[in-house]
């Protein structure tokens, strides 16, 4: 199974992000959710390796087949991909 890190805050529903460590974008959704202060997910994809690599790169192509990042699941129905903050505001405002 999938090793998440949990970041602590309002529940918002389950919201996962797949990220890559290197990645400027993925930074900056992270640092727009904790500014938010929502309870999230991640993975840092990049990092992972063997079955737990896989995994979420499955979990990435079921959403964005071209597997770009970061993606950004919302209980388990919509996806945003890359940085767009009015579109993840939007969908995580109470």
């Amino acid at each position: 199974m999938t090793q998440y890190t949990k970041v602590p805050g309002r529940d918002a529903g389950r919201v996962v992000l797949f990220a890559l460590s290197t990645c400027p974008w993925c930074h900056k959704t992270k640092a727009l959710l904790d500014s938010m202060a929502v309870a999230y997910e991640f993975i840092d994809v990049d990092r992972a390796s063997g079955e737990v690599r896989e995994e979420a790169i499955s979990a990435v192509r079921v959403w964005n087949p071209s597997l770009s990042f970061p993606v950004l699941v919302i209980g388990g129905t919509k996806a945003i991909i890359g940085l767009r903050e009015a579109e993840i505001r939007e969908a995580l405002e109470a």
